[in-house]
């Protein structure tokens, strides 16, 4: 099919989450940090400690997945 192609890195460090009723799974990339996939809880005291993850990676954007469903 087609060629690969390179994008400029526009975000040092970042994170995309998959955002689910019982469970929101992340994953951090970037300049100087080792690539790494966690999952936690949706209560409170899981969504600090996701916080506290990212702050310790100094993370400094977060994208998310938006369902389709959420559309229509």
């Amino acid at each position: 099919m087609g060629s690969t192609i390179d994008y400029p890195q526009l975000i040092e460090r970042g994170c995309g989450l998959d955002v689910h009723k019982e469970s929101v799974t992340a994953t951090i990339k970037g300049t100087g940090i080792r690539e790494e996939t966690r999952t936690f809880g949706t209560f409170t005291c899981d969504l600090l400690e996701l916080g506290t993850w990212l702050s310790d990676h100094q993370v400094t954007h977060v994208i998310y997945w938006k369902p389709v469903f959420g559309l229509f």
